[in-house]
């Protein structure tokens, strides 16, 4: 098992990024909180977890090694792979899920794309014993399950200029998907990052 890759960062994308190791680009795959920091050049450090199918070698990155631990937990869940493992990871923190599971929370799981109420009521029964109490005590103060509720700007404008983009360009492009973040934060969930990422993208796109 590969536990952890460190190198410069040789590239970036919505969803992966390249460490040069040992003159070899590692492709991970991550979620855009990871991606938003990192740079290219700059030194990076990812915990990762290999997953091995009959036709595929994908390896995905973490920003630490409690994530990729909570990564590999939630596939212990009947049903979960490791796209939603990471789309879960993606819309909550380790700690926001533990704190969801813990307190029986539906709402916080049916946020995550992919996940629906049947779903997420199979997914408390089945990890209630498997992720352990939250960490943070500050996990919570602004709703159950919603860390990234409040952060969500400097996210997204974080992992844009990470992609390459100019300061005023990812606020341009954050300025034009708010609405949809906003939208979240009123039904009481957590804006979903990587859904606006690829709409801020798209933004861009049309612009240039």
């Amino acid at each position: 098992m590969i536990a952890f890759v460190s190198g410069p960062v040789a590239a970036l994308a919505p969803t992966t990024a390249v460490i040069e190791v040992g003159g070899i680009g590692m492709a991970l795959q991550c979620t855009p909180q990871t991606l938003a920091g990192l740079r290219l050049g700059q030194e990076a450090r990812l915990a990762t977890s290999l997953v091995v199918r009959e036709d595929s070698l994908t390896l995905y990155g973490f920003a630490d090694d409690d994530e990729r631990q909570v990564f590999e937990l939630l596939q212990t869940a009947s049903g979960v792979g490791p796209r939603l493992a990471q789309a879960m990871l993606a819309t909550h923190s380790p700690d926001a899920l533990r704190l969801a599971v813990s307190t029986g929370d539906e709402k916080a799981l049916t946020a995550v794309s992919g996940i629906g109420k049947k779903g997420a009521q199979k997914l408390l029964l089945e990890l209630k014993d498997r992720l352990g109490a939250p960490a943070g005590a500050h996990i919570g103060q602004q709703g159950v399950g919603t860390p990234h509720a409040s952060g969500w700007r400097d996210q997204l404008q974080a992992a844009l200029i990470g992609l390459g983009y100019a300061s005023r360009e990812a606020e341009e492009a954050v300025s034009a998907v708010a609405p949809q973040a906003e939208a979240a934060v009123a039904d009481g969930v957590a804006p979903p990052v990587p859904q606006l990422l690829r709409a801020a993208l798209q933004t861009l796109n049309r612009a240039r």
